[in-house]
């Protein structure tokens, strides 16, 4: 056990190989993951695995091997100074267990150490709205929520702030329609059409090792399409124009792509550059700090204050689940709630005034009045005394 022969060697070619060893053959080996797995995979590898299991025999990994790599990982802290997630330390170990089955497979080891280890459930942190009390908090102690959308007010004064930029349109895309920024960076004007006011999504732009890689979207249902309201449908059309300006200006220069936002030469933007410039242009504007995937939460949560229903949300951003979208955004902004805790009231308040089983209201018993007093031709006669004898005394 744990003796890897390389392929098409002979009986010298088998040797003994450690844990780090055995990530590294199964990382070359990989073939018909999406791009972003398998950078996942690299990262979770080079980052943990191998600094904490590189050197142990794969023969000799156990699950207390495992246990305590993965607890001494969860008290550990990342590059930004943060302790590591409790949801990254889960996909560590879905890394590792993914690449044990496949030693198993290959009859290098008899169990997987990593399918018995133990962790805590991780939980994603819930999107909370910067209200004026978070932002006071904010501002006086710098503590700010892990994820966090803006108010419908605090978006609109950004999409203001910015309305004369270059790239206006990508931003109010995202915070109207909740694209994802690798959709938006990937969108091409052959996916748009002005006329009908609708947008396919049929593939992102996303970054490896400083190149841009077009790949499917996130998921199969995330492919889809969206209907455009006529303030994106104008914004859109304003920056088709200026793109044409710009292209005319730039000359033999300009790179024709047929991307939609693009950089003043032409070319496609690069995702993280679109993240960059979206932090700075929110803080020029002297909004509290959102991700710019918190914009497209932004999207989802003010359109289900606007009414909008749930299938309707879950389409327009993609999810594969609509228990995905309602136990991501349903309890977001406080508008949302207090209408449905409003419903709830009078539906209760409704139903206790109607017959039970019917639509027939209540008859209102009267209250109970005080008796009038018996009238003077029924009261009650005394029999008449005895007449006395004068003589009687």
């Amino acid at each position: 056990m744990g003796r890897l022969r390389s392929p098409g060697a002979g009986a010298a070619a088998v040797r003994v190989v450690t844990v780090g060893g055995w990530l590294e053959h199964w990382l070359a080996t990989r073939t018909g993951q999406r791009a972003s797995t398998l950078r996942g995979y690299r990262s979770h590898v080079r980052l943990y695995l191998v600094p904490y299991l590189g050197r142990v025999l794969l023969s000799d990994l156990t699950t207390a091997d495992v246990q305590a790599m993965l607890t001494a990982l969860g008290r550990t802290r990342g590059r930004d100074g943060r302790p590591v997630s409790a949801s990254t330390v889960t996909r560590v170990r879905a890394t590792l267990r993914t690449a044990l089955n496949a030693a198993v497979r290959q009859g290098l080891l008899q169990v997987n150490p990593a399918s018995r280890v133990e962790l805590p459930a991780a939980r994603r942190p819930r999107a909370v709205v910067w209200t004026s009390a978070r932002v006071e908090q904010w501002r006086r102690t710098g503590v700010r929520p892990a994820v966090a959308v803006w108010t419908a007010a605090q978006t609109g004064r950004f999409l203001q702030a910015i309305a004369e930029h270059r790239l206006y349109a990508l931003y109010h895309l995202i915070a109207l329609r909740g694209l994802r920024r690798g959709e938006a960076a990937g969108l091409r004007w052959c996916d748009i059409d002005l006329d009908a006011g609708v947008a396919t999504i049929n593939q992102q732009l996303q970054q490896y090792d400083g190149h841009l890689v077009i790949g499917p979207p996130k998921t199969t249902r995330s492919c889809r399409t969206i209907a455009l309201d006529h303030t994106t449908v104008a914004a859109l059309s304003r920056h088709r124009l200026r793109q044409l300006d710009e292209r005319d200006a730039a000359g033999a220069d300009y790179h024709d792509s047929g991307y939609v936002f693009t950089s003043l030469r032409g070319d496609p933007m690069a995702p993280d550059r679109i993240s960059r410039l979206f932090r700075a242009l929110a803080a020029e504007a002297g909004l509290p700090p959102i991700r710019l995937h918190d914009l497209r939460h932004g999207a989802a949560t003010l359109a289900l204050a606007a009414g909008v229903d749930l299938r309707v949300v879950q389409d327009m951003l993609g999810h594969c689940s609509i228990v995905l979208t309602a136990d991501t955004y349903t309890s977001v902004l406080p508008t949302v709630a207090h209408k449905a805790a409003e419903q709830v009231a009078a539906l209760v308040l409704q139903a206790g005034r109607l017959v039970p089983g019917t639509g027939r209201p209540r008859r209102v018993a009267a209250r109970h009045r005080r008796t009038a007093p018996p009238s003077s031709s029924r009261q009650i006669r005394h029999p008449r005394r005895p007449a006395q004898d004068a003589t009687a005394a």
